[in-house]
């Protein structure tokens, strides 16, 4: 079915090169003197802004620092080298989406445990998973769960239906994380210098704004939630720099098509009936208490780890790699030793370079 007419030409308003002369024109009247440090949270933005060459575009002394919003580049290594020691398990197949397999742990990766003759499957969809289950009881299928609020509530619907289906060879192995929590982290890093935030739009879809409202209270941090298209985030980074002119510190959404304030009820109580909040490992950030997702015990017999207890072996980090501080925006890809040298989208050293959303990734493909 073709676009109507109408829809076309609405989204042809966000790509309009007249309104993003505008927005520039107003970044450059608003933007502080001596310049601001902006870190866009999400992985897709920082693709976007990268594709629309909107790093040339800010005013000088103004940075764009990408953050942590790639889910699988801060999929840290012992999480990974879980995920291989389950492939190992005799008779399990890997559930997962197709960028988790080239991503490196220690000492392997999925794609080179499947060259091994592992089982591994990618799906588009944690309900791929289940039907891969259904249709093969002797095998016992895990799915990779990783991502952020987006991904939490149809992981937390698969886990539902697999109960309802008593299915006993269905497991997740749970590595999805929260926002608002490595957001914290960030913002009280003295090290970063972090004026205010691009909010992710995808997230926010379905958490809403009011979680981010303690940024603002207690840490003085602007944010705005914005879209994807070139004059969407034009729009977010423009009410950004009006805040800092005006001496305003507030979260506010330019994403009113797809963001609401209370977010998405539905699917917030969905994550809430099936996994709870724990502490949580992030690449480059380490320890956050409350930052991730385990599933309940109502739910544990879902739990891979529980009921496969792996031989996960001693984790080591990439050597040379710096995508923990390329994700906490302390430093550019480019400036990372490895960049478009050892580490390339063909032979990826970290997780930066592997994803379409990471940072590297990105930087490689654009500048």
């Amino acid at each position: 079915m073709k676009p109507s007419s109408d829809f076309t030409a609405e989204l042809a308003k966000f790509k309009d090169p007249k309104l993003a002369r505008e927005l520039v024109h107003a970044i450059e009247g608003f933007s502080p003197e001596g310049g601001a440090t902006l870190m866009e949270v999400c992985g897709t933005h920082t693709v976007a802004i990268a594709r629309a060459g909107i790093r040339d575009l800010m005013p000088e002394g103004t940075r764009l620092a990408s953050g942590p919003g790639c889910p699988v580049c801060v999929t840290c290594n012992r999480d990974i080298d879980t995920v291989i020691a389950l492939a190992r398990v005799p008779g399990v197949t890997i559930a997962t989406f197709g960028d988790m397999t080239r991503v490196p742990g220690s000492t392997s990766s999925l794609l080179a445990e499947q060259a091994a003759g592992r089982s591994i499957e990618i799906v588009y969809s944690p309900l791929d998973a289940i039907a891969l289950a259904e249709s093969d009881p002797s095998r016992q299928v895990v799915f990779v769960g990783v991502g952020f609020e987006t991904t939490t509530p149809l992981v937390a619907r698969a886990v539902k239906r697999a109960a309802d289906l008593g299915l006993s060879n269905f497991s997740v192995f749970a590595a999805h994380k929260n926002m608002p929590g490595a957001l914290e982290a960030i913002v009280a890093d003295p090290r970063l210098k972090i004026d205010a935030l691009i909010l992710p739009g995808h997230v926010s879809t379905i958490i809403g704004s009011q979680p981010y409202e303690f940024l603002a209270r207690q840490y003085g941090i602007p944010g705005v939630i914005t879209g994807f298209e070139p004059v969407d985030v034009l729009q977010g980074i423009a009410m950004i720099m009006r805040q800092l002119h005006e001496g305003r510190a507030e979260i506010e959404i330019a994403y009113a098509r797809g963001v609401m304030p209370q977010g998405n009820p539905h699917a917030v109580a969905a994550i809430d009936e099936v996994f709870e909040t724990c502490t949580a490992t992030w690449r480059g950030l380490g320890d956050i208490p409350g930052s991730g997702y385990r599933l309940r015990d109502a739910y544990a017999q879902f739990d891979a780890v529980r009921r496969f207890q792996p031989d996960v072996e001693q984790t080591v980090e990439p050597r040379g790699c710096r995508c923990g501080d390329v994700l906490r925006g302390i430093m550019a890809p480019s400036d990372c030793p490895l960049f478009r040298k050892a580490c390339t989208p063909e032979n990826p050293i970290g997780p930066c370079m592997v994803s379409s959303e990471g940072s590297c990734a990105a930087y490689y493909r654009y500048y």
